[in-house]
């Protein structure tokens, strides 16, 4: 079972001049929101590309807007294209991809009608096969450029606020306000670390596409030492390829006045950063999984973040226990059976006033996602106890894997108490059954 902490991050191999005029709320309105889907950390929100409705990554850590995954999306005009070379975050080489230009995107009020899009082409780069719900895009520094945008992640909502006077006082009184530079079209902030028991001042990317705590980029400073206690794992997947690395966990992180003990952290290994474009300072990022803990506001114009704390501010910080990654790999019907209660007729007698109860069944079928195993930690749980890769997961502790959301099975994989996880399998022609414990190995 895949972790839906899969990572995507993304870096254009060219320059971009900014250029673009960003989105802008209409006239009438002094802002518009947006609801979203939060899995794995992650934000999801629905926005119109030339007329069509699409599904996007929110995220502050790219610069451009992003498009895969159409091949059920036929219908989109594109305007002005041309090839390039897309690469990013992984080891592998660049990928091909389409540039278009003078797009619109919009939602109810807010618009932006001189938008370039980088499309890729390779249809195995399927950002949807790994959250459960289909996703065509990931959005970046147009939409905050222009805005005061507020992430509520209790309530599920990105609020876009006109950055007027009366919006900035409201955010002043209610939030703490902490400095922020945008550099390469990217969100930065000064944070404090203890690392291996020594204190450390790190310039972290400010990053909602990033589903874990922090990421710490090893050999971009001395201080930043993998701790002894540490485990090699598949962190995520860009452009380039896979993204390997270590987890481990560190004492402390603070940002401004708030304080995380205890914190999760990988740390990426070389091959994998290689294609990254660094700015001067920057020895990594901090992720969705301190971030939910707050509702923020970006103030990119000013050069502020702000931050309140919400209910998940003292949530323990954890991990997949198992060992894997699951993924979608197509759709399955499966029969489910509805039971009709409580038919009233007009004529029999029973124990319950003279009203005659019957039971009646019926059978439908809906389509339900099939669940592969991804990618398989070594030396982990899952793997001593013969999983493979490929495998496609039946039952999970003896219910039917459909019954269960990608979501739903990530929270079981990073239990605190150290669980005990049945799963029933199918390999090839066989139907085989495996138990194993999740095990804290920091």
């Amino acid at each position: 079972m895949k972790k839906l902490i899969f990572l995507f991050f993304f870096l254009l191999g060219f320059q971009s001049p900014f250029a673009q005029d960003g989105f802008t709320i209409d006239s009438k309105l002094d802002k518009v929101t947006i609801p979203f889907q939060l899995i794995n950390n992650l934000i999801f929100i629905p926005l119109q590309v030339n007329g069509i409705e699409l599904t996007f990554l929110l995220d502050s850590g790219v610069e451009e807007t992003i498009l895969f995954s159409l091949e059920d999306k036929k219908d989109i005009n594109f305007y002005n294209v041309e090839k390039i070379d897309l690469r990013g975050l992984g080891s592998n080489a660049a990928i091909e991809g389409l540039k278009s230009a003078h797009n619109t995107l919009d939602y109810n009020g807010l618009k932006s009608t001189n938008e370039s899009l980088y499309v890729i082409l390779d249809q195995s780069f399927n950002l949807s096969a790994h959250v459960g719900i289909p996703v065509n895009g990931i959005i970046g520094y147009n939409f905050f450029k222009n805005n005061l945008v507020e992430v509520n992640y209790a309530n599920k909502k990105v609020i876009v606020y006109r950055a007027n006077a009366k919006n900035l006082k409201k955010f002043d009184t209610k939030f703490e306000k902490i400095p922020i530079s945008i550099e390469r079209a990217k969100p930065y902030a000064q944070t404090n670390l203890t690392l291996n028991g020594n204190p450390v001042q790190a310039k972290l990317l400010l990053d909602i596409g990033n589903s874990d705590a922090i990421w710490l980029f090893q050999n971009h400073s001395d201080a930043i030492q993998v701790p002894a206690r540490n485990f090699e794992d598949f962190l995520g997947k860009g452009f380039s390829g896979d993204v390997a690395g270590k987890r481990a966990m560190i004492s402390q992180f603070k940002i401004a006045r708030f304080q995380f003990d205890n914190p999760i952290v990988a740390f990426p290994d070389s091959s994998s950063i290689k294609n990254v474009k660094m700015v001067p300072g920057r020895l990594g990022s901090v992720g969705g999984e301190i971030l939910r803990r707050f509702s923020l506001v970006f103030d990119y114009q000013q050069g502020n973040l702000y931050l309140k704390k919400n209910a998940s501010y003292h949530a323990p910080f954890t991990y997949n226990k198992s060992g894997i990654e699951l993924q979608q790999n197509g759709m399955q019907w499966v029969e489910e059976m509805v039971r009709l209660e409580n038919v009233p007729l007009s004529s029999g007698t029973s124990d319950s006033g003279g009203i005659k109860v019957t039971h009646d069944f019926k059978y439908k079928f809906n389509l339900k996602p099939i669940y592969e195993i991804g990618n398989l930690r070594e030396n982990s749980p899952a793997a001593n106890a013969g999983l493979l890769v490929g495998d496609i997961i039946i039952t999970i502790n003896r219910t039917p894997v459909h019954k269960y959301s990608l979501q739903k099975i990530n929270t079981l994989l990073k239990s605190e108490e150290e669980k005990w996880i049945t799963l029933e399998i199918k390999r090839g022609n066989q139907n085989l059954t495996f138990q194993f414990q999740l095990l804290n190995v920091l």
